[in-house]
């Protein structure tokens, strides 16, 4: 249904024929954070987010996953070689020797 309260004419999930069925009757205006996003959108009654309701919700956990304008960083795990088992598996020939993944290692 299209909405009656503060986003007046655009399409809204939580409007139904008694009204707005959003916690308090109505979607909260925009954040700190949320300022310079691109799914921001400027009503008469204020600024909006195009996806949540309530968006100062999304950033409680830490970045909004939506958030077009906050670059995510994204680290490379490397891995720590035990240096007992690389030796070890150095003397057999690298990786290509020993028994397969998952056989369990037993022999019947």
């Amino acid at each position: 249904m299209l909405c009656q309260t503060v986003k007046v004419g655009i399409e809204c999930t939580f409007m139904t024929k008694n009204g707005c069925t959003f916690t308090d009757g109505s979607c909260r205006a925009i954040i700190e954070g949320c300022i310079g996003c691109n799914k921001v959108v400027e009503y008469p009654t204020g600024q909006y987010c195009k996806v949540y309701a309530d968006p100062a919700s999304r950033w409680v956990v830490g970045k909004c996953a939506v958030a077009s304008h906050v670059s995510r960083d994204i680290k490379e795990s490397t891995q720590k070689i035990n240096p007992l088992k690389a030796s070890k598996r150095a003397s057999k020939g690298g990786k290509s020797g020993g028994a397969s993944k998952g056989s369990g290692g037993k022999k019947k």
